[in-house]
């Protein structure tokens, strides 16, 4: 009863506050008005939460063990288990299909083919990965990317490097079809060059487009409209690789799997018990995901595949996992934003850990103003200077580019004459001799899962391998995640 009493009283509270904030509309410690032009037109969107983007699923974040908890036969001692937290975020609900890319590349090529052919080249994937010297596989490199029958396959042969781009460029068409859908823009199919919708040139006032009706603007000394700003909230952040810790998070899908704060399985795979085969009634004995079971073995005997899929399998098959996101263990595995190491892996921070923050800010003229954009509509950026942050007395960091910050700079060597030589451009070279002992270096990105090609040991979302980021494969795909903005709790 006492409980009964607590949540109504709460209840009670809570709209009568919501309803005097939305009446009043004025600033709680000023007492002037918010919205009102005639106090001078200050603006507080009626922000109502984050919309869900296109093909997202939202990932409740929280604590869990990141890292091994299973054996090691590799022997590699490269993911210890460490509790860390993260936030919420979202997530793709399926990998990106070829359907998806082929998207991606038709705009590219409308918009730059013509003066740039050199930014569709780059946008290519590198289908040439699915040939083998002693395989026959030329009808995978002549029809899986672009022949309707793999629509809805997984895209592979993609770099590193052209998923981020990827991920940039569905910021900005989610974005403008935002814009369209408020009836803030026209849809405008003649955009070339540098005159394309660009998400933060839009915001720095770069591009105008087809404007069918600005926001009105309360600014007494304004023209009376305006365009959006990130203030109103109606643009979502960027659609970016997710980070290793996220992915591995979600994979787990820990949220089905608890009572309260209690874990009721420790999982190895993105479901419970250590099988790969169902126990559903109607689906009894089937496998949980698209691996090479042995040798020889990509799925099965002829009249009753185990499952379904000697290559790649469609993007939403087997079945999903408790936050809903299907082929977190096998079919392909992806890339993650994470540059690799082996070392400090257990060392980094326990908030949303991540390795590669290199500190950018934006491009400014003489005038301090932000620059011109460049050719492809794009804002210009630059590692920020080390004065800037000696000038600031920073202390959450010291330099720009942190990607081997405590393991393969400076402060990680035990040799005192490398120590005493160190400049600012100083790389990882003296730790990890690439291309001679190692193939680590600075481009070493982590991907996640296993795949196709892959035995059941890589389903396990611990598990962790790196390729350079330049590098693409016939197994490798990705999907892309968001920040979560406001409450992590998804209300």
């Amino acid at each position: 009863m006492k409980y009964f009493s607590f949540l109504a009283t709460t209840v009670f509270i809570g709209s009568i506050l919501l309803f005097s904030a939305c009446s009043k509309q004025k600033s709680a410690t000023t007492g002037w008005d918010y919205n009102n032009a005639k106090t001078g037109g200050f603006e507080v969107a009626d922000y109502r939460g984050q919309i869900t983007g296109p093909g997202l699923i939202f990932i409740e974040g929280g604590t869990f063990t990141m890292g091994t908890n299973y054996d090691d036969p590799m022997f590699e001692w490269h993911s210890a288990p460490r509790r860390v937290t993260v936030r919420s975020f979202y997530m793709d609900e399926t990998e990106i299909a070829n359907v998806d890319y082929l998207e991606y590349l038709f705009w590219v090529n409308r918009v730059f083919g013509t003066d740039y052919p050199e930014v569709y080249k780059k946008a290519l994937p590198d289908t040439l990965v699915w040939r083998d010297r002693l395989a026959y596989n030329e009808p995978m490199v002549e029809i899986y990317l672009r022949h309707p029958a793999y629509h809805y396959y997984p895209v592979v042969g993609v770099s590193w490097i052209q998923a981020s781009d990827y991920c940039a460029w569905r910021t900005d068409r989610v974005n403008e079809m935002l814009l369209i859908e408020r009836g803030i823009l026209e849809m405008d199919p003649d955009q070339i060059n540098e005159n394309n919708f660009n998400t933060e040139s839009y915001l720095a006032g770069q591009y105008e487009g087809l404007v069918n009706k600005n926001l009105q603007d309360l600014n007494p000394n304004s023209t009376g409209e305006r365009r959006v700003r990130l203030e109103d909230g109606i643009m979502l952040p960027r659609y970016r690789l997710p980070t290793e810790a996220e992915w591995e998070f979600a994979a787990l899908g820990q949220i089905g799997n608890t009572v309260y704060e209690r874990v009721l399985d420790r999982r190895i795979y993105p479901w419970n018990s250590h099988v790969l085969r169902t126990d559903e009634k109607n689906y009894y004995g089937s496998y949980l995901g698209n691996f090479k079971r042995g040798k020889g073995d990509y799925a099965g005997v002829a009249g009753d595949l185990n499952d379904g899929a000697i290559g790649p399998a469609m993007v939403g098959s087997f079945w999903p996992n408790d936050y809903g996101l299907y082929n977190m263990a096998g079919n392909v595995s992806e890339w993650v934003l994470d540059v690799y190491r082996p070392l400090s892996y257990e060392d980094m921070t326990d908030l949303n850990p991540f390795r590669g923050n290199i500190f950018q800010h934006k491009v400014r003229d003489s005038e301090g103003l932000i620059a011109e954009k460049d050719e492809f509509g794009r804002l210009q950026y630059d590692d920020v200077p080390v004065e800037d942050i000696v000038n600031q007395n920073r202390k959450n960091y010291r330099k720009a580019d942190n990607v081997n910050y405590t393991d393969g700079d400076f402060q990680s060597t035990i040799n005192t004459e490398d120590w005493l030589r160190q400049t600012e451009d100083s790389h990882s070279s003296t730790m990890y001799d690439y291309s001679g002992t190692t193939m680590i270096n600075d481009n070493a990105r982590v991907y996640k899962g296993g795949s196709w090609k892959d035995n059941s040991y890589w389903m396990m979302p611990s598990t962790r391998r790196f390729l350079d980021e330049n590098s693409s494969t016939d197994y490798i795909g990705f999907r892309c995640a968001m920040d979560r903005v406001g409450s992590d709790d998804g209300l």
